[in-house]
């Protein structure tokens, strides 16, 4: 018997799983969980089974340390431990990059770290200046910067934390005894004037054009993606240091590893204990953007970290309300309306047909990442599971 009226449209659930812990096996915990639901005919086929990218990393035990980070970018970056890093447009996040910072400052525990933010946001919407601020100056942070030191009159704490960012990267390289420069322009190349012997390049989404940018004039120059990358280590992530979390005091969460394997895995499990051909992905942050604050949300590299192959592809349909509008101002009755909609449906329109006016094509492994992550939330709901019905 079918949980749900047909009358009802898309539906979301989160699932209470508890506990995941580091070595436990998270094929067979989620199968445990969705094998719950399937008893209470909550599941059928074709419904999306998203999975947090936190319990996957936390399973597979992929943490590091600060010292970790510390040995790695002084490998990489072939740094001495008195030398100068330049950390290019680093988010402003307790969370996300405090304790990053806290382990790159150990790459030169007798030298120097520089930071260059973006003005006046960070790459996803955190806002770390006054947006006035180059008029009240009369400078142009395109082209020029500005000290940290000499905005300490303004103050600036960040909307929705209360924290001044610039205030707190200084206070986290000098608790560490490492000199610490700090200053605001979005002309990447103003890192330069600073002397750096190496550069991290810390933003997410724009991070290979910055790199380039860099490159032409800069040979000693990486991402945070290239950190912790190597699938040879028993700690690693494709996607290195990006969409990182603080996991506790000692230690850090890399991204899970290899998730479209994973996602496949749990979709065959599924598969096997109930019967049922769901889609499986594993979700990070939505993509989104918050209205109050600006603030974009996405700081993981992506909204899916792997998925299933039934989620490689686009959602896009029929411009509804130009249907009805139309047919009705044709005189079409309600029940003729419905109809022609339905047979509308079925048709195959090109994305600039009028049919479609209005509905852009999302790929579904974003939209299915970003209801997830609005359902499950990011605080003690503790339903690292969310269940999709009805979106394909």
């Amino acid at each position: 018997m079918k949980k749900f009226p047909s009358y009802l449209g898309v539906k979301a659930f989160g699932v209470k799983i508890g506990a995941v812990l580091p070595r436990d096996n998270i094929v067979e915990e989620v199968c445990k969980a969705v094998k719950k639901c399937h008893e209470d005919h909550l599941i059928d086929d074709r419904d999306i089974v998203c999975v947090k990218e936190s319990i996957v990393a936390r399973a597979q035990n992929n943490f590091i340390s600060k010292e970790d980070i510390g040995i790695e970018v002084r490998e990489k970056l072939k740094l001495s431990k008195t030398d100068t890093l330049g950390i290019l447009f680093p988010i402003a996040s307790r969370n996300r990059f405090v304790p990053i910072l806290e382990g790159l400052v150990l790459a030169v525990p007798k030298g120097k770290v520089v930071i260059q933010f973006s003005y006046p946001r960070d790459c996803v919407g955190n806002q770390i200046a006054p947006e006035e601020l180059e008029e009240q100056l009369g400078i142009n942070l395109s082209r020029e910067e500005i000290l940290a030191d000499q905005l300490q009159k303004y103050d600036f704490r960040h909307p929705a934390t209360g924290v001044n960012y610039l205030s707190l990267y200084e206070e986290i390289i000098k608790k560490a005894d490492v000199e610490a420069e700090i200053f605001l322009s979005n002309n990447t190349s103003k890192i330069l004037d600073h002397k750096p012997n190496g550069i991290i390049v810390a933003c997410i989404h724009e991070r290979d054009k910055v790199l380039e940018r860099i490159n032409k004039v800069f040979e000693n120059a990486i991402t945070m993606q290239d950190l912790f990358n190597d699938s040879k280590k028993a700690v690693w992530s494709e996607w290195g240091l990006l969409g990182t979390n603080m996991y506790s005091e000692d230690k850090i969460k890399l991204p899970p590893r290899e998730s479209f394997k994973v996602a496949k895995a749990i979709q065959k499990a599924i598969y096997n204990t109930t019967g049922k051909k769901v889609e499986v992905l594993i979700y990070g942050d939505g993509a989104y953007m918050d209205p109050s604050t600006g603030i974009y949300e996405l700081a993981d590299p992506v909204c899916s970290f792997g998925h299933s192959d039934g989620l490689n592809r686009k959602r896009q349909g029929i411009k509804y309300k130009f249907f009805v509008g139309t047919l009705h101002a044709q005189g079409k009755k309600k029940g003729e309306i419905e109809e022609i909609i339905d047979e509308q449906k079925q048709k195959m329109y090109e994305i600039d047909n009028i049919s479609m006016e209005g509905t852009t094509p999302r790929k579904l492994e974003d939209i299915a990442s970003s209801l997830a992550d609005l359902v499950t939330g990011s605080a003690d709901a503790g339903t690292p599971i969310v269940i999709i019905k009805d979106l394909l």
